[in-house]
């Protein structure tokens, strides 16, 4: 038994290049992130000198001040905040309920909903039929243009009626049998038993709904409606980040903050909540991809 154990000389030489090679990939993806959140708690003047790259060589808040003293910052940032869970919810609530439905076998041209289904994820209309259309919905310059357009997903759908689909018959036999309709099914008995998926999807959407700019940059003119990412766009691409600096009260702290500061605390702020969401949604997510994956 012990022999069979042990692990040959290949096998820990592959072993040893595997961690190293999964180490260098690990570094790769975190330093960047590293390195803005470093540079981001550095004085903005001193951080022009460089060198910079592993600890913040002269520690200041200061552009976190700065930052979160901006009038805009603050009211996009609630924007982003109700648009994600708004939109998460409806999200959830109606690709859920449309695979219900594509999920019964007994359903009137189910087969051909799935087909028209399918060849959208494949064709697309494009940027300008799609903005003719935000238009005639007059969708333009209202908060319904983050929720509306992407209530629902046919990929998502697919994920939710795999795992729909997975689900005992005898449930709702017998809930027919206790006088239950489909509604009252849907509701108290499908979705309760579907928190893992719903877990993945809501984590999908949320994230999407978090970092989307382009809505905001194409259908949404006024910076009272603007989502923080959109913001941040703003920021590092048109170098907004120097009106942000005037927010900043006194002469000492001004010199401190400069423009690259603040687009890098920028970046951190509009970060941080959804890196933070992540980790509670985790063991869901692993197992909702896992839907479908094994039959037993």
């Amino acid at each position: 038994m012990f022999a069979l154990n042990r692990k040959t000389k290949s096998e820990a030489l592959f072993d040893l290049a595997n961690n190293l090679i999964m180490l260098c990939v690990c570094f790769l993806t975190l330093y960047p992130i590293w390195y803005v959140l470093i540079n981001a708690f550095n004085d903005g003047k001193d951080a022009m000198l460089g060198n910079i790259y592993w600890w913040p060589r002269e520690f200041t808040l200061e552009n976190y001040k700065a930052v979160l003293a901006s009038p805009g910052i603050m009211q996009s940032m609630w924007i982003t905040v109700a648009k994600t869970l708004l939109g998460v919810g409806l999200h959830v609530f109606f690709t859920a309920m449309v695979a219900y439905a594509l999920s019964r076998k007994d359903l009137i041209g189910g087969k051909f909903y799935i087909l028209m289904g399918t060849v959208t994820l494949f064709f697309g209309g494009g940027l300008i039929p799609t903005y003719l259309l935000i238009k005639d919905l007059h969708l333009l310059e209202n908060f319904l243009v983050y929720i509306i357009p992407v209530m629902f997903s046919f990929f998502d759908l697919i994920i939710f009626m795999t795992f729909f689909r997975e689900i005992p018959e005898g449930l709702e036999e017998a809930a027919h049998i206790d006088g239950a309709n489909d509604w009252t099914i849907f509701m108290r008995i499908i979705l309760p038993v579907s928190m893992p998926v719903i877990a993945t999807i809501a984590l999908f959407h949320g994230v999407y709904q978090w970092n989307d700019y382009f809505t905001g940059m194409i259908y949404i003119n006024s910076e009272t409606l603007q989502p923080i990412q959109t913001y941040l766009f703003r920021v590092v691409a048109q170098s907004s980040s120097s009106q942000m600096m005037v927010a900043v009260q006194g002469n000492a702290a001004n010199r401190t903050v400069t423009s690259q500061s603040i687009k890098l605390a920028t970046m951190v702020v509009t970060t941080l909540p959804i890196v933070f969401v992540y980790p509670f949604l985790q063991r869901y997510f692993v197992k909702g991809m896992m839907i479908g994956s094994i039959k037993g």
